[in-house]
């Protein structure tokens, strides 16, 4: 299985964020054990202890108030004991860089003002003292500068050990958001809805529970649109700004081969996903049909290539590890005014990763989006890019990896086009559809007669931007909801506490 994804047949349902808020708030005891090291930090034993008496390493005792955490320095780490087994360590130059303060950052512009060239390699604590709203430390300055963490942004920040050791619930990912929910044809009996006039209105719960279902489930459906491209174009610019492309900013298209690409015909189109010959191929596609006549035909295919994904991680791992380490070079070519290619040319993995110690652009022979691929720990999934049809000479394949490769992608074909994975839908002029381009893959059936399609691109900046608003208003934050009170940390309708700053 994904990092930060299960199946549809196993989802019940998606505890919301007000859930996490509440764990959050009571600090779960659900992180492995943690000790801290003797250097750094009093002993387990000690921490237990009502007293306690200063080791030579630390500035001064471990310190317990009713209800906070433990709280010990040494000449290169705070730590903060969240229970006497369950420890996070941070460097002192760690926390120094990220003072929140209105000296060291900007309430308003929510920027740094402090000079992270200028903190001294030595920067240690004074004294560290665990109090109601968090961590503070007062440094050896010379103006004795005084920092506060809140317990609740430090437990998000955590990274030694990681975040991810404090999940609260298995249904949420280590980021505070749902986990994504994979799926296959059974997503037919319910797929994820809103109405036009939900998206559309002012107060904006309906957009949120659209883009919350893109995210969740990589596409969604708006019904009751009007059928024009007047409104289609309404509909979009509500996520974004539409990114224009050599196929135009709006589109409105036929089967008359206006544009050179095969969606301007009447053949059939399997799954892929658009733009593999773009270094950042687009976030969220929105078609929208307007109308069909004197045919039949065109049903639009819907897959799921994270549960593909997950099927081929699963039971051909060495294929996996191929999709997820060898580039694919792509082109756009059917316009004499335009050739595209990703860059660098060699292309980029079928699955790019992100994770690990870096983040490779697949300039080499073996390469991904970061982290090991093929081995546990690899890194999370976080984007497919699939077009056969758009795919460029593959000359840059080692001898050894050929055949190796070839059975790779044809055991990918099979998972894409296994009845399991496909979700076939006639579309009908009044319901647009929405997929996230980094995950689902879209195609269609042939057709006869005329059929008018229009639609966008948004950029996935754009679309992550909307929804990250959105949440900020419609969704319970746990730092947020942790840190409101603390003063001068709401300014300009933002916290500086925001767990994306």
């Amino acid at each position: 299985m994904l990092r930060g994804a299960r199946t549809l047949s196993t989802a019940c349902s998606v505890a919301r964020r007000a859930s996490l808020a509440r764990n959050l708030r009571k600090f779960p005891l659900q992180a492995k054990p943690h000790i801290p090291s003797t250097r750094s930090l009093a002993s387990a034993a000690q921490a237990q202890a009502p007293t306690h008496t200063p080791t030579p390493e630390s500035s001064q005792s471990p310190v317990r108030t009713q209800d906070l955490p433990i709280v010990s320095n040494d000449a290169k780490q705070v730590a903060v004991g969240w229970d006497t087994r369950t420890w996070s360590k941070f460097h002192n130059i760690w926390l120094r860089d990220h003072c929140r303060c209105p000296k060291c950052f900007h309430a308003i512009t929510k920027q740094r003002l402090l000079n992270t060239f200028e903190i001294p390699r030595d920067i240690a604590p004074l004294t560290v003292a665990a109090k109601p709203d968090g961590l503070e430390v007062t440094w050896n300055t010379s103006d004795a500068h005084i920092s506060l963490y809140p317990w609740s942004w430090l437990r998000f920040n955590s990274y030694d050990p990681p975040s991810s050791s404090f999940a609260p619930s298995p249904s949420i990912t280590d980021d505070g958001k749902p986990e994504k929910v994979l799926w296959g044809a059974k997503i037919q009996q319910s797929p994820p809805t809103v109405t036009y006039e939900q998206v559309m209105e002012e107060g904006d719960a309906g957009l949120y529970k659209w883009l919350e279902n893109v995210d969740k489930f990589g596409f969604s459906f708006v019904t009751g649109v009007p059928p024009t491209p007047e409104a289609t174009e309404e509909l979009s610019e509500r996520i974004g700004f539409i990114r224009e492309t050599q196929y135009g900013k709006f589109w409105d298209f036929t089967s008359d081969l206006a544009k050179g690409d095969t969606a301007y015909t009447t053949l059939a189109l399997g799954a892929h996903t658009d733009n593999t010959y773009f270094t950042d191929p687009c976030g969220l596609q929105l078609f929208h049909l307007l109308s069909h006549t004197g045919g039949t035909g065109g049903s639009t295919l819907l897959v799921d290539g994270f549960y593909v994904a997950s099927l081929l991680k699963s039971l051909h791992p060495e294929a996996y590890h191929l999709l997820s380490t060898v580039p694919v070079p792509a082109h756009a070519a059917g316009e004499p005014s335009a050739l595209y290619q990703p860059s660098p040319v060699r292309g980029y993995p079928v699955l790019g990763h992100v994770g690990g110690s870096s983040f490779s652009s697949g300039t080499g022979g073996s390469s991904t989006f970061g982290g090991e691929s093929g081995k546990e720990g690899e890194g999370e999934l976080v984007q497919v890019r699939w077009n056969n049809d758009d795919r460029s000479v593959m000359s840059h394949l080692e001898p050894a990896v050929v055949e190796k490769w070839y059975d790779a992608i044809r055991l990918w074909n099979k998972a894409l086009t296994s009845p399991d994975s496909q979700y076939w839908v006639q579309l009908t002029p009044g319901t647009a559809v929405v997929v996230d381009n980094h995950r689902v893959l879209h195609g269609r059936s042939a057709f006869t007669g005329k059929r008018r399609m229009c639609g966008a691109y948004i950029g996935v900046d754009e679309y992550r931007s909307k929804l990250a608003v959105l949440r900020e208003r419609f969704a319970s934050d746990p730092v947020l909801e942790a840190t409101k009170d603390i003063p001068e940390s709401v300014v300009a309708g933002r916290s500086v506490w925001h767990t994306a700053l």
